[in-house]
């Protein structure tokens, strides 16, 4: 007979919108064990699981705090409930708690001004919180079922009869059970005693600091960036004018790599892969990008996840994962292996073509070509690091205006999406990199008028070699970088160069002159030296920039800009990822319109 060994979450603590799927062991009767699910439609040895979630609703529920979720709440944002945010939004566990947070909470509190037509609060807060009552528990939602223990103060609700279950707001502040029981198929009664596990209290989703888009044309204004801001609901989000388009970069940290012993500083809950894939898939969809660039994504979750989610928004996808001579470090797991995976908006453009870059293949070509015998295996030892690159041509469709001169021309656009090698010592082997890259690109340029978007993480600080490459074309023969070159790969040094016009769209905070209160806000987050973001990686052992979007200045102009997050705006939060944000980069978004063609 099939028996139950053991049940267990993958968290002990459950968020709103995050499937929960238990992990239960079963013994069969030959003495094996299988974790494999056994439904009424696919019984094992004559048995099948029968699985409840009940939620254990206390006569006193427990409101928890918005900021610090596995804290219980004591005050009420009563500003909140007045513009009519989500309750679960207003609440905090201390006097402390919402003065700390009031600058960006108040944002929550003028978005839905906005939205409501309302009047925004005098921003002193002071008069917006009381006291939490005691709260009676909700009398709508499912009928409630028979509790064992009648004395327990609590009500039963079931809620749910598969395995897995995604609990909702109803759930918040509330413990959930889990039962399964092996049944016969033939009689259908349970067959042995029921298994269940408890969780703790179910906390709502802790939500980012919304980050709105910022105008970098001249005559910009402040009330279009507020207008055109991105909300994590959805509401309120901006939406690309006639002739523009929109692209997002973002490096969205692969969970191979999201181990407990390097971000230790993150809660383990908020470190899961089923809390991470829920929070970045809705920040994603939030910014409602036509084109949207990702690194680090396992090609399991590409498969699973990613690919079939944003179909389910519009968008049609393209993957390249990473090569795999490198990455025998994860022998016998190739779903381990990340890669780059370009989306777009299927009402926006048209697949062209498809190009794949890897860079061990050129690494092989190079040592073939200059590299001596003696010295080539030391040579595909250092470069051969399986990093790749994808590179999609696309057709705009624009709402039927196929270029911006209306001249019936095909409008297309080349968007590159890369993710350079991580190890900082090998600066040689980042430079080759790109500037391999950026050679593939220039011959895509020769046989095709394309406006061009490099993005992705090039694991490269505002002024290295590769930036400046990037950035200006060339590098100076006196650049710190050029002195590591053990193989000899970046001479001669004036080979390093490109024809193809590329400036950092995030430069564009710095270069344009004037503006609104919110640009010159944007320019104090930027490096006075190099225009670049103070930062886009934020974790406990580096603050700095590594991603960015480039764009062919003579056929693109920018538009407006994702407002870059600065520190004070991670909370108490020291380092990413975070409750808030799940990935330890932060996304760039840029809008741009194509230029007019010149007429000869």
């Amino acid at each position: 007979m099939v028996s139950i060994v053991r049940v267990h979450l993958p968290s002990e603590i459950p968020i709103v919108g995050c499937e929960i799927t238990p992990y239960v062991l079963l013994r069969r009767p030959d003495g094996s064990a299988t974790t494999d699910d056994a439904p009424e439609s696919a019984p094992v040895d004559g048995c099948f699981l029968r699985y409840k979630w009940i939620r254990i609703q206390s006569d006193k529920k427990v409101p928890v705090c918005s900021i610090h979720p596995t804290e219980a709440a004591t005050l009420q944002c009563l500003g909140c409930l007045k513009v009519k945010i989500p309750v679960t939004k207003s609440y905090h566990c201390s006097a402390k708690c919402f003065a700390d947070t009031w600058q960006h909470h108040r944002v929550l509190h003028e978005r839905a001004a906005n939205t409501e037509n309302g009047t925004e609060e005098d921003g002193s807060g002071d008069h917006l919180f009381g006291r939490l009552p005691t709260q009676s528990p909700s009398t709508n939602g499912p009928v409630p079922i028979v509790n064992p223990d009648k004395n327990s103060g609590e009500t039963w609700y079931e809620v749910g009869r598969s395995k897995t279950y995604t609990p909702t707001s109803d759930d918040i502040g509330h413990v959930l059970r889990f039962e399964c029981v092996v049944v016969d198929v033939d009689t259908r009664i349970p067959v042995g005693a029921v298994s269940s596990i408890l969780t703790s209290r179910v906390i709502p989703a802790p939500t980012p600091t919304p980050r709105r888009m910022i105008p970098v044309v001249p005559g910009g204004s402040g009330a279009e960036a507020i207008q055109g801001g991105f909300d994590m609901d959805g509401r309120n989000a901006s939406v690309t004018s006639m002739g523009t388009f929109t692209v997002l970069s973002y490096n969205i940290l692969a969970d191979t790599y999201a181990t407990n012993d390097v971000y230790s500083y993150c809660p383990s809950w908020a470190l899961s892969w089923t809390y991470r894939r829920q929070n970045l898939l809705r920040e994603i969809v939030g910014y409602h990008a036509d084109i949207i660039c990702l690194q680090e994504v396992q090609s399991n979750h590409y498969e699973e996840f990613f690919a079939p989610e944003l179909d389910k928004h519009g968008y049609q996808a393209l993957y390249k994962k990473r090569t795999s001579e490198y990455l025998q470090i994860y022998p016998g797991n190739p779903n381990n292996f990340d890669g780059c995976a370009t989306f777009f908006r299927r009402d926006r453009f048209t697949h062209v073509k498809k190009y794949e870059v890897e860079f061990n293949k050129a690494a092989q070509s190079l040592t073939d070509a200059v590299i001596t015998a003696g010295q080539k295996k030391a040579a595909l030892n250092r470069l051969i690091k399986d990093n790749i690159a994808l590179i999609a041509v696309l057709e705009a469709k624009f709402g039927g205006s196929p270029s911006p001169d209306n001249s019936g021309k095909r409008q297309l656009l080349c968007v590159a999406n890369t993710h350079v090698n991580v190890q900082q010592e090998l600066k040689d082997v980042k430079l080759w990199q790109v500037h391999t890259l950026l050679k593939g690109l220039e011959k895509i340029a020769v046989s095709a008028d394309i406006p061009m978007l490099v993005c992705g993480d090039f694991n490269s600080v505002p002024g290295s070699a590769p930036h400046t490459l990037l950035a200006l074309g060339k590098i100076d023969q006196m650049h710190p970088d050029l002195s590591i070159d053990p193989l000899g790969i970046l001479r001669p040094i004036n080979k390093l160069n490109h024809q193809l016009c590329l400036v950092s769209a995030y430069s564009s905070f710095a270069r344009i002159g004037g503006g609104s209160y919110e640009l010159e806000q944007q320019r104090r987050r930027t490096d006075p030296q190099t225009n670049e973001p103070l930062f886009t990686n934020c974790t406990r052992d580096f603050i700095g920039t590594h991603d960015y979007i480039f764009y062919t200045a003579d056929s693109l102009t920018v538009q407006s800009l994702l407002e870059l997050v600065d520190e004070e705006s991670l909370r108490k939060d020291t380092a990413l990822p975070s409750p808030e944000w799940s990935s330890d980069h932060i996304a760039l978004l840029a809008e741009f319109r194509c230029k007019p063609k010149l007429k000869h």
